[in-house]
């Protein structure tokens, strides 16, 4: 098992404490550091910045939004970080929703594996730098059509100047539904899993094991990272903890999405907390903020956490492993915390 510090994305400003952090990570023996974006920081520069008092971990995006960026673009910034960091990126993307999407990039949302893979496939081919890059789309065409609307008819297919370190840099998606974990399994190095539970361990691997089979899959699965999102907390109150978290649980159940299209509620609709969802859900949705917070069931929480004694979580951490997951990716905010985890793994 192998742990990450996910930083996320910012508040209403950076989080001061990050440099400490990352150090503190490095030094306890974190293999990985990441950070992540919404509509407010972006998930590059923050990377970049920080990571360049690093030596060791690996530097992440997680998650990077596809639509923020052309292909080519988000290929530029991970083979630039790629250089800095000396061969130490992990490129990780996803998709985001329809609101993030349509609302604030202006893109259509419709078809998302579609873009996705359409999307890889022309980073993979900047990276390999063997030819200069065409793609046929419909959702990423390079050159522009001569014929499409606003054309000069003049685009040029080009290869990157800059020569990547590494033309196969690992590239990880997040993703939550069956087709879309599958895709993952097919076309990318890991995947980046949220509100993963070693009890559905089963058919996460059924679905992963789709894309893995599929003729022209990059990993077996012995190659291929997991790398899941949770909240790791040593501490003899468990009944505390889960009352902290469950505003966090409520926010991306009832309020991270619209009604008809929210893939975190859709998660845990899996689980079998489908009641639980669609109370949350309305609650929210009529402001009733804190009978949603009230709503979410302790064990909606627990099972998607690490909480307890230091020799629960140890237990706890061998568990999640056998279940199939490579790397916890903790959001620790104190450094104590960050050097604490470190002996447990």
């Amino acid at each position: 098992m192998k742990l990450g510090l996910q930083l996320g994305y910012w508040g209403r400003g950076p989080i001061d404490e990050a440099p400490a952090l990352i150090a503190a990570a490095e030094e306890a023996g974190f293999d990985a550091v990441f950070t992540a974006e919404s509509w407010g920081s972006d998930a590059f520069t923050p990377l970049a910045w920080w990571g360049s008092a690093t030596s060791r971990v690996r530097l992440g995006t997680a998650v990077a939004q596809i639509s923020a960026r052309p292909p080519t673009s988000v290929a530029m910034s991970a083979l630039t970080v790629d250089h800095l960091s000396g061969g130490r990126h992990i490129l990780g993307l996803g998709v985001s929703g329809p609101q993030v999407v349509e609302g604030w990039y202006g893109q259509p949302f419709a078809k998302p594996l579609a873009r996705t893979r359409e999307y890889v496939q022309v980073i993979r081919d900047v990276l390999a730098r063997e030819a200069p890059v065409t793609n046929a789309g419909p959702h990423y065409p390079l050159p522009y059509p001569s014929d499409a609307p606003g054309s000069t008819g003049l685009g040029k297919s080009l290869k990157p100047i800059t020569h990547p370190v590494r033309p196969d840099l690992p590239i990880w998606l997040g993703a939550e539904g069956p087709k879309n974990i599958a895709l993952t399994g097919e076309i990318a190095d890991g995947w980046l899993a949220i509100y993963y539970t070693p009890r559905l361990a089963p058919q996460y691997e059924e679905w992963l094991a789709e894309g893995l089979s599929r003729p022209g899959a990059r990993r077996t699965r012995e190659e291929f990272e997991v790398a899941a999102t949770v909240q790791v907390v040593v501490t003899d109150d468990v009944r505390a903890t889960l009352d902290e978290y469950k505003p966090a649980t409520a926010l991306y159940v009832g309020g991270m999405g619209a009604k008809e299209v929210n893939f975190h509620a859709e998660v845990y609709r899996r689980m079998g907390y489908g009641d639980a969802v669609d109370e949350i859900g309305a609650l929210f949705r009529e402001g009733r903020k804190d009978e949603a917070v009230a709503a979410v069931p302790d064990e909606m929480v627990r099972e998607t956490m690490i909480v307890g004694t230091a020799d629960e979580v140890r237990a706890e951490i061998k568990r999640w492993e056998a279940a199939g997951v490579s790397m916890l990716m903790v959001t620790a905010r104190s450094v104590d915390l960050v050097r604490e985890l470190g002996t447990l793994v």
